[in-house]
């Protein structure tokens, strides 16, 4: 199935929930929609499933206009936040009911298919009352994906789980898509997310689609600095600097030198870099920051290398340590500001502790005045153990 929007709006009174915008997500395929809170997700789900009526342009499935034709007259499937389920039935007849309406055959069998793939088939015969948060949700993705519709949306489906339900569940469903041949459109907060779902990513930014691409494509070569902060997590270190003569200089006298071929270069005019000369803001993910030390001893234990002593040195002082799974996010002050590095390992800094973090110029990206992308490392080297890995 193709769906295509064509210059799709979205307006109540004097509020803009969506700005024209036009998309042709691939069919057959995951597109994330990835975006903070409103930043447009829900509104142009709607759109697409017929629940609501753009202001202004078309939705075409398979070339045919169904802007006005509503939901209920179009074989789409959806899966929202909180999970939806019929409380007096049972799990079984929960994932029967969309079979039982276009009179399939072998209905036991095909449940207990689903149910064994989302690992539900001992919950059966119970209730939704009876369940978990986690169990509910996977019931309502079973009759989801018993409906067998080819368009399926999902409304950040996982939000409301814990985080280790979430994990379990977003790599169920990456095996999922995989396995299936229906155009799934996903709404998500969480770059990570998108990032495991794989697939195309469409980026959403307070009702404005900025970027639509492969989604690893998208995360090492967004096009602006509003799309570069949308996808990193944690967020993209930003640095204000000054583009002249083959290097950015950065406050405190911080000169770092580019060499043409460190960097892919992403523009909009011109020839990026050449014939350029002001302002620009640095960016820098937070796993393309080294800890010396820390990061050195990770490395040669995890191949057997001490990692040589290179990078633009910045010294400065520990302003926080905070856990996140398996890596520490160091949040230092340094000349250019605090920045944040994510280093694998559970650490132990003290508040005030001095420590250098240390610069890769080939990881930078460089945004001009405008918030253009005028440059992007070839391929953003992050550590595996982040998890936004190459």
């Amino acid at each position: 199935m193709q769906l295509r929007l064509e210059g799709i709006a979205q307006q109540a009174g004097s509020q803009v929930h969506l700005y024209p915008m036009s998309l042709t997500p691939v069919p057959g395929a995951v597109t994330i929609l990835l975006g903070a809170t409103q930043a447009g997700k829900t509104s142009l789900m709607r759109v697409m499933a017929g629940l609501d009526r753009p202001s202004a342009g078309r939705v075409l499935v398979d070339d045919a206009d169904v802007t006005g034709m509503p939901v209920r007259q179009r074989n789409v499937s959806m899966v929202y936040q909180q999970f939806i389920n019929y409380p007096s039935l049972t799990v079984f007849d929960n994932i029967a009911s969309p079979l039982r309406l276009r009179g399939a055959a072998d209905i036991d069998r095909q449940v207990r298919a689903l149910a064994a793939r989302l690992h539900i088939e001992h919950l059966l015969e119970r209730h939704p009352a009876e369940l978990s948060g986690g169990q509910q949700q996977r019931v309502a993705l079973a009759r989801a994906l018993a409906k067998g519709a080819p368009l399926m949306l999902l409304d950040e489906p996982l939000v409301n789980l814990d985080y280790k339900l979430r994990e379990e569940l977003r790599e169920e469903l990456a095996q999922l898509f995989a396995q299936g041949d229906a155009t799934v459109i996903y709404a998500t907060t969480e770059p990570a997310e998108a990032l495991l779902l794989g697939g195309h990513t469409a980026v959403l930014d307070a009702g404005e689609l900025l970027q639509y691409g492969p989604t690893a494509e998208v995360f090492h070569y967004p096009d602006s600095l509003r799309v570069a902060r949308a996808f990193s997590d944690p967020p993209m270190n930003l640095i204000a600097g000054e583009w002249r003569d083959a290097a950015v200089h950065l406050p405190d006298g911080i000169e770092v030198a580019l060499r043409p071929d460190d960097g892919a270069q992403v523009m909009h005019a011109g020839d990026a870099l050449q014939g350029y000369a002001g302002p620009v803001t640095v960016g820098v993910r937070a796993g393309t920051l080294w800890l010396d030390g820390v990061s050195d001893r990770h490395d040669e234990l995890a191949v057997g290398v001490p990692r040589a002593r290179e990078g633009v040195p910045l010294p400065g002082r520990v302003a926080l340590a905070e856990l996140s799974g398996s890596d520490t996010f160091v949040h230092v002050d340094t000349a250019v500001g605090n920045l944040v590095a994510q280093v694998p390992g559970v650490l132990e800094l003290a508040l005030g502790e001095t420590v250098t973090l240390r610069l890769d110029p080939s990881q930078l990206y460089l945004f001009d005045a405008q918030g253009r992308c005028i440059r992007a490392p070839r391929r953003a080297h992050l550590r595996p153990a982040n998890g936004l890995g190459n």
